[in-house]
């Protein structure tokens, strides 16, 4: 005899910043509700070193204690946390199932908070020396290149960051840019500039990872001139955006041609039922205090759906 599917009012998917409130506010609601992780709670923020501009906390903090703090605190209103991959949902009436690799899952209501992935850049030789010297987090791979040389790509507020902490060991940091302007906030921009250990090489563009065992160097173009040259260098940090964790949910609810999952204003998706919340969603801006918000307002609008549809 086949096993009962259970049943919960509500089914969290991830466990960063907009899944981890998310659990918070169902907790503190004391909803029926689970939060379904793969891997450690804290998502993308358990790589950066340092938050800045997380409000109350003046003096910054590592990403890993807020993600810690914020586990803790879901946890202290008794939110259930499982360790638990998601490969699939659909939807059987008003209920919405999720696949595991443990069995499905039903759910009256679901948050999807399943975040983002660094996006490569899909260089030739990039693919291969992954590794080997291309990297997408300085925070995590920045200690192996002490005193050695490497190539930050990008120009935004996290290519800045991550240039400014790759400085902390490496004697060089080259800063490869499209434009003639970094996209980064004002006070990172200025902090690049200002660090004598950082070239920004403006107007350039990156071509491809040259090595074999490891990088040897990176093909770069100048733009305003087109004269192409290989750049010699230990190492490759790609810091051009993320890429959404949403494979799983093709065809299954609204995403724009980026993967992102669209959503109303209350975070409700096309598909009945189902929210979503954080760096997986299409919008402006993705920040932790942005995905933290976004989570909030995920949780209530789906208590709100719960009573107004199941009473």
């Amino acid at each position: 005899m086949a096993a009962k599917i259970q049943t919960r009012d509500l089914v969290i998917v991830g466990g960063g910043p907009a899944g981890l409130t998310a659990g918070l506010y169902a907790a503190r609601a004391r909803m029926d509700a689970v939060l379904l992780e793969m891997l450690s709670p804290g998502g993308q923020v358990l790589t950066t070193e340092l938050v800045e501009n997380w409000p109350g906390d003046v003096e910054g903090v590592s990403g890993f204690a807020l993600a810690e703090r914020m586990r803790a605190h879901a946890l202290k209103f008794g939110l259930e946390i499982k360790n638990q991959e998601v490969t699939g949902l659909r939807a059987e009436g008003k209920l919405k199932v999720l696949q595991t690799p443990a069995g499905d899952l039903r759910a009256r209501a679901v948050v999807l908070a399943v975040g983002a992935q660094p996006r490569k850049l899909g260089l030739p030789g990039e693919a291969l020396l992954i590794g080997k010297g291309v990297s997408y987090c300085g925070t995590c791979d920045g200690p192996f290149y002490r005193d050695q040389v490497v190539v930050a790509i990008g120009g935004g507020d996290t290519a800045a960051e991550e240039a400014m902490f790759l400085t902390r060991f490496a004697k060089k940091v080259y800063l490869v840019h499209r434009r003639d302007q970094l996209r980064a906030a004002g006070v990172l921009a200025e902090r690049v500039l200002a660090n004598g250990k950082i070239q920004v090489l403006w107007s350039h563009q990156a071509l491809a990872v040259k090595g074999q065992a490891k990088v040897e160097a990176v093909r770069l173009k100048d733009l305003k001139t087109g004269q192409e040259f290989d750049l010699t260098a230990d190492g490759a940090f790609v810091f051009v955006g993320t890429a959404p964790n949403t494979g799983f949910l093709r065809g299954v609810l609204d995403m724009d041609r980026e993967g992102f999952i669209i959503h109303d204003r209350n975070q409700h998706t096309s598909l009945n039922g189902v929210f979503a919340a954080g760096d997986c969603c299409s919008k402006l801006l993705r920040q932790i205090v942005v995905a933290a918000g976004e989570g909030a307002v995920a949780t209530y609008a789906a208590q709100r759906y719960l009573e107004d549809d199941h009473g």
